[in-house]
């Protein structure tokens, strides 16, 4: 089942409440996301978007999940 904008973006907020978060796409399978945190700082990319996946909670893992592509963006704020 397809997820929507709102859901992705709840799913972030546990993990970085006090992030700046946007989440696009209308189809609700091929979705984007770029995530502003602090907690990035000093972090490369790959471990910055390691945080974003393990928050979805598994909703892109295997033939089954929920989000099938997710363009994503992280960066700690400037």
């Amino acid at each position: 089942m397809p997820m929507q904008a709102h859901e992705i973006e709840a799913l972030l907020r546990e993990t970085f409440p006090d992030a700046q978060i946007q989440v696009g796409g209308s189809d609700g399978v091929h979705m984007s996301a770029m995530v502003i945190d602090e907690s990035f700082r000093g972090k490369n990319r790959v471990q910055q978007q390691r945080a974003v996946y393990a928050a979805l909670k598994g909703k892109m893992d295997g033939p089954s999940g929920e989000l099938h592509a997710l363009a994503l963006t992280t960066k700690a704020p400037e």
